[in-house]
């Protein structure tokens, strides 16, 4: 077993992809893991028969860290028995208030001014400490042509000012939501990129399309990819309430590399042709946020989806009713997001 654990709820989301049949390759790429990674976790699970069933029945992260503890128990060489060891409790405790090992080991040496702990083995316990607890919801915050359906990009962009209902100007961003088959965009402007902003967008991105993108690729935005929390080192996972409302709508995520903006070149293309053509000819730093959706929505409409796009050589609008027919559809029930300020006005949905 290596030093590197994989977070549980990351192993909730390989139950689920194995469950929908995905192939064990594309299930490693998708999760970010090596194969042997993916193998290793996948002989315990499959041992213990948690691989088969409904997607929308999984188990508990509690039962996945029993299996995997059971399967691979974690062993410290000898050298790894840390000389901070007898310090543990403060240092649990300066982790939980969010206190980082530099401020802890100098916290340490204040007082204890003959300190024989080096700060490498604080730093080290740390670690460890972080990575033996339960990932928290606020911590465990995924080319080409595509075939109808399948692939949707995802991304924010900077708009400039705009009036809030207050009359006030404020920052504001546009969502922007490209189907890569058709080109068909959806998109709105709000004023943050909150986790609980980016869900809501994409329910209404959904409820507005008439269905569900097989795959979704986002951005390595906060609000959907973050710094994994049960392992050591700087590897990204996904957002543990992004992954909760792609298990409801049936999606899966497949997140951009760090620093590869090539990856989503649909939604990055999408996103500058949205601030050159909708919001370069027009003050929208005089216009309140609602009218600026509802100029969107009818920009959209009217527009984005009705001129001849520049790669295909086709109007989304056209090939997205053929498309249409091949998105997931609707789950019975809305999924629901904690309200945000934003929240207080409904901006129109397309009429598409």
């Amino acid at each position: 077993m290596s030093r590197e654990r994989v977070e549980m709820d990351r192993l909730q989301e390989l139950v689920r992809l194995h469950r929908k049949g995905v192939p064990v390759r594309e299930v490693a790429r998708l999760l970010r893991m090596g194969p042997s990674t993916e193998r290793k976790y996948r002989k315990a699970l499959a041992a213990a028969g948690v691989l088969e069933g409904p997607e929308d029945e999984l188990p508990e992260l509690a039962e996945l860290r029993a299996i995997v503890e059971a399967a691979h128990p974690r062993t410290y060489p000898r050298q790894e028995v840390s000389t901070a060891e007898r310090y543990r409790a403060v240092i649990e405790a300066q982790l939980g208030d969010g206190v980082g090992p530099r401020a802890i080991y100098d916290l340490l040496r204040l007082e204890e001014p003959d300190l024989q702990v080096s700060y490498d083995a604080v730093k080290r316990l740390c670690r460890r400490l972080r990575g033996a607890r339960p990932p928290r919801p606020q911590d465990v915050a995924l080319h080409v042509e595509t075939a109808p359906g399948d692939v949707a990009q995802v991304d924010f962009g900077y708009i400039g000012r705009v009036l809030d209902d207050r009359g006030a100007p404020r920052k504001a961003w546009v969502f922007v939501l490209v189907l890569g088959h058709s080109r068909k965009l959806w998109a709105q402007v709000v004023f943050d990129q909150r986790s609980e902003t980016w869900q809501q967008l994409h329910i209404d991105a959904f409820e507005a399309l008439g269905g569900v993108p097989r795959t979704l690729v986002p951005d390595n935005l906060k609000a959907a990819v973050i710094r994994g929390s049960f392992g050591a080192g700087d590897e990204r996972c996904l957002n543990r309430s992004y992954r909760e409302l792609a298990r409801h709508y049936g999606f899966v995520v497949d997140p951009t590399p760090p620093r590869s903006p090539e990856k989503k070149g649909k939604v990055e293309s999408a996103v500058r042709y949205v601030k050159r053509s909708f919001a370069g000819p027009r003050d929208l730093a005089s216009m309140r946020i609602e009218a600026v959706n509802e100029e969107l929505v009818r920009w959209v409409d009217g527009i984005a989806d009705r001129r001849t796009h520049g790669s295909t050589r086709r109007i989304p609008a056209e090939v997205f009713e053929v498309e249409k027919a091949e998105l997931l559809p609707l789950p019975k029930t809305r999924c629901t997001v904690p309200r945000s300020i934003w929240c207080r006005w409904r901006a129109p949905t397309s009429s598409t």
